[in-house]
């Protein structure tokens, strides 16, 4: 019987497909000037995370995570042009993996209404707890090294709102 220089089909392995998303680390300034980072739980498990979704046809990741954190947070601001990282996972049960690139967000305004208002619960934490609280490991190391990028005016910035 002669032999097959190509690879069965049940051996071939199925590489994960990665969807490109942008995100935003949304922050102000507490009553005592401490940084508070605004923190969304997924729809799907409930755990905690930062705005974050599909760009559109079109966009920019910085103007995508700035319509993440009002579609899914409420919140409205000046993003920074340039990403402060990325990271990535997979959903567990799933064969898509998911790359984030990360823009931070200076909250300006908070809507009383917004898109995913009742399939998110939303809370404003110390930055240095939010760290501990958020379920991507990748995700926690940009928040350790964003401290030092935080400030009141991000330059080379755009106003979304």
């Amino acid at each position: 019987m002669p032999s097959s220089r190509f690879a069965r089909p049940e051996a071939v392995a199925v590489l994960p497909r990665t969807i490109e998303q942008a995100g935003a680390i949304c922050y102000r300034a507490s009553a005592d000037n401490a940084i508070e980072v605004l923190l969304v739980t997924s729809r799907r498990n409930g755990s905690w995370g930062i705005p974050k979704g599909q760009i559109e046809a079109g966009e920019s990741s910085a103007v995508a995570a700035a319509r993440e954190a009002m579609e899914e947070g409420g919140v409205s601001g000046v993003v920074s042009r340039e990403t402060i990282g990325s990271f990535d996972y997979t959903k567990e049960g799933s064969d898509l993996s998911y790359h984030i690139s990360v823009h931070l967000l200076e909250v300006k305004e908070t809507l009383a209404d917004f898109p995913e208002k009742q399939s998110r619960r939303l809370k404003w934490t110390p930055l240095d707890a939010a760290v501990n609280q958020v379920s991507q490991p990748g995700l926690r190391d940009l928040l350790l090294c964003s401290g030092g990028r935080i400030r009141p005016q991000i330059l080379d910035s755009v106003l979304i709102s």
